[in-house]
């Protein structure tokens, strides 16, 4: 049974992409930050519909904290599922917020450096030692690295960063036969930074071809299809799933 640990499961995209995981056969790590309950409730969740899952504490922003959470994956995986490596990381984990250039501050820039490319580069370091030969990390990146809208300029930086990475994960980890992709969102419904602009949600509604903001399965479903064998030669790509935004 492949093991796939995906960040920032408790809510959004995150959770959705763990019932997609294990509807595929998965053995699911879910971690949250805040959001214990909605973790313990998305596992109890998976375990009715007859999959496997375990939730995992993790703040994505402390990468002094990697190794110690290596160590109890480490464990989960052996007494949990009788596994000795890991099979996929999903870097979900992430924040938002709606503010210009001009006014947003320093302290903001590097919490938002720290969840969305600091935290998964290290993170995917940590972590390594466990996957096996033939594993599979997906980085969840966004279509604001293509098309550039006023207020996300901090956000869509770093996850342009991101996106290189992928690259870079893909050519230093090939070798041991790991692949390495992007899934990039557009405009989704997922609560964060408390939910999408209406002026903004107005503008993705004109510009995307399919006349709409995105729901959290039309990601999910991509991100698990690539972690599976059938994707085995996809690798080093962004993947964008916006509906057609700006085409």
């Amino acid at each position: 049974m492949q093991t796939v640990i995906i960040t920032g499961a408790s809510r959004g995209i995150g959770r959705d992409i763990a019932r997609a995981c294990a509807a595929k056969g998965m053995a699911v790590i879910a971690t949250y930050r805040t959001g214990k309950d909605e973790a313990q409730a998305l596992v109890r969740q998976i375990a009715e519909d007859g999959g496997e899952a375990a939730a995992l504490y993790l703040d994505v922003a402390r990468s002094d904290t990697f190794a110690a959470f290596r160590d109890e994956v480490r464990s989960l995986l052996a007494d949990r599922w009788g596994a000795g490596a890991l099979g996929a990381l999903v870097n979900n984990a992430g924040e938002g917020g709606f503010e210009p250039i001009e006014t947003f501050s320093e302290k903001a820039f590097d919490a938002l450096y720290r969840v969305h490319l600091k935290g998964p580069f290290f993170l995917t370091q940590a972590l390594l030692p466990l996957f096996a030969h033939g594993g599979s990390i997906v980085n969840i990146g966004s279509a604001t690295t293509r098309v550039a809208s006023v207020g996300v300029a901090p956000y869509a930086a770093f996850k342009g960063g991101l996106e290189t990475l992928t690259r870079y994960m893909a050519k230093e980890f090939g070798p041991r036969g790991i692949r390495v992709n992007t899934v990039a969102p557009g405009a989704v419904h997922t609560g964060l930074a408390g939910g999408i602009p209406a002026e903004f949600v107005t503008m993705v509604e004109r510009e995307t071809a399919h006349a709409r903001v995105g729901e959290v399965e039309d990601i999910s479903g991509v991100v698990a299809a690539l972690l599976g064998p059938e994707m085995a030669w996809v690798n080093a790509q962004r993947i964008e799933v916006s509906g057609g935004y700006f085409i």
